[in-house]
């Protein structure tokens, strides 16, 4: 495979790095990715709403309405993938940093933001903001740009110590990012759009995830319940418990009710959860589900018509009411399974896109695509290995 290239990874100062310190990227632009083949020789095929999963050993893209495979590409270690904010790309996180895969052309791009441990990619607003938690370094980028290639001064900035964080544009320019070092995590901070600090929060313990919600609202997650971010007020809602803890968030720009997972046990190995949490951010107010199964952290979805998805451990897609906080369908679509130890281990997930959700099944090595709005399963692919992650472009 041919050499990708990097951006290279800045020094972690708390402020916005100059553009003279970034030179040595040039992108493969979408004109080149569509006609030119990737560094396997494999030539650009058209993809019809890419779905992409990975697995031991590489990345599968499907056609996101037949689950056709139009791309089996080869990629060494443990690969994570998130949409990267347009109608055609995905983030790849590696062992290197974040490659952009250009999913409709099935082709896997040699652009690479050098990053150490790269983590969390956040879609907002049209810019594209990517956390390298080993560097604490985040970069900045045009979400509808990615098709012209990775810009070689993209803007940049660095929390104030490195850690596994995440941070968020608004549409104004202010930037939410999270703060902690690699013993803790404590809070976040939200800066203007010169960088300079307006306010902050250090009142959340165990910081993880994030998500938007309806009014530009930000949440991100706390072992003992929630910051939201709205109008330039940072607010804690507290969970129930004294460790209640909310790591991974599903919500939709269109509904101020936002669903999170809820884990009360922090000795636990591995907690199997049955309850989760529904968030309503206009109320500052948290109300917990009961569910008949166990979850994972790959579960989590948000309809439609802001209803809110969890894929259980007895195979059904549990659908709830977040208005009146009621679990009302259940959707079966996978036998009963286990979640395992390993959290990189294969484990059935969840991608929702639109009115189709898209169910992946380790076990069987399958993939299916639900009609929310019927409960039928419109599409199913056996693949040739088992799936990992699943998403797929979404703006």
């Amino acid at each position: 495979m041919s050499t990708p290239h990097r951006l290279p990874v800045g020094a972690a100062l708390p402020v916005l790095l100059s553009a003279g310190l970034l030179l040595t990227a040039c992108g493969t632009g979408q004109e080149q990715a569509a006609t030119e083949a990737d560094g396997q020789g494999n030539e650009a095929v058209s993809v019809n709403n890419p779905l992409v999963t990975t697995y031991d050993g590489g990345l599968y893209v499907l056609d996101g309405d037949t689950l056709e495979v139009e791309r089996d590409i080869e990629l060494e270690g443990f690969n994570r993938i998130n949409p990267a904010g347009d109608d055609r790309h995905l983030f790849v996180s590696t062992s290197e940093g974040f490659q952009l895969l250009d999913a409709a052309a099935g082709v896997l791009t040699d652009d690479l933001i050098a990053a150490d441990a790269p983590g969390h990619v956040v879609r907002h607003a049209g810019r594209t903001v990517l956390f390298a938690d080993g560097s604490g370094e985040v970069t900045l980028l045009d979400s509808d740009a990615l098709g012209e290639g990775l810009p070689e001064e993209p803007e940049q900035y660095t929390a104030e110590e490195p850690h596994h964080g995440v941070a968020v544009e608004l549409s104004n320019g202010e930037l939410l990012v999270t703060l902690g070092d690699e013993e803790e995590r404590v809070g976040v901070a939200v800066l203007d759009a010169d960088r300079e600090e307006i306010t902050r929060n250090e009142e959340c313990p165990g910081v993880h995830g994030e998500t938007v919600a309806a009014g530009e609202t930000v949440v991100i997650g706390c072992e003992d319940g929630v910051l939201t971010y709205r109008d330039g007020e940072l607010t804690k809602i507290d969970s129930p418990d004294e460790y209640g803890r909310i790591g991974n968030q599903a919500g939709s720009e269109e509904s101020p009710v936002v669903l999170g997972d809820y884990k009360t046990d922090p000795d636990a190995e591995l907690e199997r959860p049955e309850r989760v949490a529904l968030l309503d951010t206009e109320e500052a107010d948290l109300t917990l589900v009961d569910l008949p199964s166990s979850y994972t952290f790959r579960s989590l979805g948000i309809g439609p018509d802001g209803e809110a998805l969890v894929l259980g451990t007895d195979g059904i897609l549990h659908v709830i009411d977040t208005e009146t906080a009621e679990v009302v369908d259940g959707i079966e679509v996978t036998d009963a399974w286990e979640e395992p130890l390993e959290w990189q281990d294969a484990r059935p997930a969840l991608f929702v896109r639109d009115t189709t959700a898209y169910v992946s099944d380790p076990a069987t090595r399958q993939i299916h695509a639900v009609d929310l709005a019927t409960g039928e399963i419109t599409a199913s692919v056996t693949l040739d290995e088992a799936p990992n992650e699943l998403s797929g472009v979404a703006h």
